[in-house]
């Protein structure tokens, strides 16, 4: 037997399994036929028997495997119910001995519903009264279950078991309404972000597909994937063309036609079309699997005011009990002590910044952006510089040729042929946009010498070599290193124009001017983050001043830094840094420094690389640059919404302590106000996640 599932017995192709839990037989036949290679499934609910047809090579460790997931399901959907069951024992039995008590019925029923009410209180609280006490012996001081525990014998003592039954319920309710947002924060990222596909159409030989479950898909196998199916690994395509809905992966609403040479993604749904795709990663490996690990690792991350929250909980804890004491000495009314005990700042305090932080987390998620850590919400919110780099960040990154010049002795097919043997293996945008330009003009690009090295000098240019003689591609800069001479061509280019100069056997060719667009929505972006009082906003590029200068001037930025090497953005990012929180924007390898010395790095684009998501804190998985105001408004939203709580907290439990101590609320009020106002916080940081979005500046919430 294993994980509950025993085999009755098995043969070629037939098996009868026997399963001890009772199950819902439409239901566990239905998720057996959908199995790849099971043929039917039939379950007898008296004898709990399971027979199966499937497919001869069919394993039955894969089969009791699929059974037990199912099992699982039902274990983790019958656990939700009995969270539910102190609630609504205590707010039963409540009621009950409420009714019992304010009665003529006869003393032994009283008796009877006095002691059902103690044994509910104390049995439905076991895990609060232990936490508690526990605690207090293993760390030699109270926490928050340790007030409660106090609090609910003390009403035990008194001969009140309606107080611990309020108690017990509303902190009950209270606890639920935090685990149920980080709860839905984690269900709708999984319901969002999920593969939900157990197998995959493989291609055998000769073009024979067949029906595999995804974790038999290999790296380098071809897999087929046909209209409204949701594509199962990260690949390119080959062969076929469609539109594919990425919303899950990008974050943009809009599906996308791809064709052949397009990378498509786990996760995806392909709405029309059908594709044949090479795979290139698989199972955890995917963009998918990777984009969940780090939401699911975010909500473990902490953010300072969490710590600050949980500081203050804990010194309040000492105070509530001093309360009692001082109170029970100055009225010897062990009523007006006890309400000192069941109304304490810490549930409210600390369930509410909890509950803020993961709903900030979780409505991140839905709108495109991967926030790795409570922290980066709350440094968000402090921003006072924000640092974008240019290529793939404040432009669209897919530059294209807008002039080629050629020097005496050569045509503009030379200097594309030229620059196209130095380019073709490069990933730079310039690269793709020669590349592009030599295959519109039907250029035949020549191969470079046998052995030849490609030497890249990172924020200047490429050099290799063709036919014994070194050619070099990139900027001015590069060529006055390597004493090429320029000066002829100079008076021909634009101020505004990205210039990258060709040179073949220390002459130079020509040179080629590349326009790259302001991305869509930028504008926006930019006057959006200074609406929200972030007044320094500065760009990065590794292009010539007069490019930065025109760019900053289009954009309305406070300053640029041209012709910045990946060193020198970690040194402006740090230097900024001293002033005051900044957040750093880029999407390449050579934006990494810079984004990790940052207060917050965020990447942004389908274009980024893997190593500059590693050094960021933030991914912004569309091409949206609107995303970077909106993340700062929620994360200001999340703050204010934590501050909101405070407040609520300390005003309406201060005010119930006062009157407490007074006599004017007996304890059982006391709890019920203070466990409401606990609900009342823990609700209104859950509605971060709950709102939709506004239409003017900031998207993310409406009105929080």
């Amino acid at each position: 037997m294993m994980f509950g599932v025993k085999v009755a017995h098995s043969l070629p192709g037939r098996t009868r399994f026997y399963i001890p839990k009772q199950l819902e037989i439409s239901h566990i036949e239905t998720w057996l036929r959908s199995f790849p290679g099971v043929y039917s499934a039939s379950y007898n609910q008296v004898t709990g028997s399971l027979l199966i047809y499937h497919h001869i090579t069919l394993s039955l460790y894969s089969l009791k495997l699929f059974i037990h997931k199912y099992k699982h399901t039902l274990k983790q959907a019958a656990c939700s119910w009995k969270k539910a069951i102190p609630i609504i024992a205590c707010g039963t039995v409540f009621l009950v001995n409420w009714y019992l008590q304010h009665s003529s019925y006869p003393a032994v029923v009283k008796v009877l519903s006095y002691w059902v009410s103690t044994f509910t209180a104390i049995s439905t609280s076991y895990e609060v009264i232990k936490d508690g006490v526990v605690h207090v012996l293993k760390e030699r001081k109270g926490n928050a279950n340790t007030l409660t525990a106090v609090s609910i014998f003390a009403s035990l003592y008194m001969k009140n078991p309606g107080s611990a039954l309020i108690i017990t319920l509303m902190s009950t309710i209270s606890e639920l309404l935090t685990d149920y947002t980080s709860e839905q924060t984690k269900h709708y990222i999984h319901s969002v972000l999920k593969l939900d596909v157990s197998y995959a159409w493989r291609v055998k030989e000769k073009g024979v597909e067949e029906k595999v479950l995804v974790e038999n898909i290999q790296v380098g196998d071809q897999v087929v994937v046909f209209t409204g199916e949701k594509i199962p690994v990260d690949g390119i395509i080959i062969e076929g063309n469609g539109t594919a809905d990425e919303a899950s992966i990008t974050g943009e609403y809009m599906p996308r036609e791809v064709s052949g040479g397009d990378n498509v993604y786990a996760g995806s749904v392909l709405q029309s079309g059908h594709i044949t795709v090479t795979v290139e990663k698989v199972g955890g490996d995917t963009s998918l699997s990777k984009i969940v690990k780090l939401l699911e690792e975010a909500q473990e991350k902490r953010a300072p005011i969490q710590n600050i929250a949980d500081t203050i909980a804990e010194k309040m804890v000492p105070v509530s009990f001093g309360l009692a004491l001082v109170t029970f000495f100055l009225t010897r009314n062990l009523n007006r002590a006890m309400s000192m005990l069941v109304i304490d700042f810490i549930c409210g305090i600390k369930l509410s910044t909890a509950t803020a932080l993961y709903a900030s987390i979780g409505r991140a998620a839905k709108e495109g952006a991967i926030v790795k850590g409570s922290d980066h919400i709350e440094k968000m919110s402090k921003l006072n510089t924000v640092i974008l780099d240019k290529t793939g960040t404040i432009t669209e990154g897919t530059p294209v040729v807008q002039q080629v010049i050629a020097t005496e002795g050569f045509n503009q097919e030379d200097v594309i042929r030229l620059a196209a043997a130095a380019e073709k293996n490069s990933t730079h945008p310039i690269a793709d946009a020669i590349m592009k330009q030599a295959k519109d003009w039907n250029i035949l690009i020549p191969t470079r010498d046998k052995n030849a090295q490609i030497k890249t000098t990172v924020g200047k240019g490429i050099s290799t070599w063709l036919d014994g003689k070194r050619v070099v591609v990139g900027s001015l800069r590069f060529m006055n290193e390597l004493k090429i001479k320029t000066t002829t061509l100079l008076q021909h280019m634009q101020n505004d124009e990205n210039v990258i100069y060709v040179a073949y056997d220390q002459t130079l060719v020509g040179v080629v001017s590349i326009f790259d667009k302001i991305r869509s929505g930028m504008h926006r972006a930019v006057h959006n983050l200074r609406h929200q009082g972030i007044n320094d906003i500065i760009m990065l590029t590794g292009d010539k001043r007069t490019v930065a200068r025109e760019m900053a001037r289009r954009l309305k930025l406070n300053w640029y830094h041209a012709e910045a090497l990946p060193e020198d953005k970690a040194f402006y990012v740090k230097r900024y840094g001293r002033t005051g929180a900044v957040m750093m924007v880029g999407d390449g390898i050579n934006d990494a420094p810079a984004l990790a010395h940052a207060d917050v790095g965020v990447t942004m684009g389908a274009k980024r690389t893997d190593i500059a998501s590693e050094a960021s804190d933030v991914i912004i998985t569309s091409d949206n640059p609107e995303m970077l105001s909106e993340l700062v408004g929620l994360s200001r939203k999340t703050m204010n919404v934590i501050k909101q709580n405070f407040i609520a907290t300390f005003a309406i439990n201060g005010m119930a302590i006062l009157f407490g101590a007074l006599g004017i609320f007996s304890p059982i009020v006391g709890a019920a106000i203070h466990n409401a106002a606990t609900i009342g916080v823990v609700i209104n940081s859950a509605r971060i996640l709950w709102l939709g979005r506004e239409t003017n500046e900031s998207q993310i919430l409406r009105s929080a």
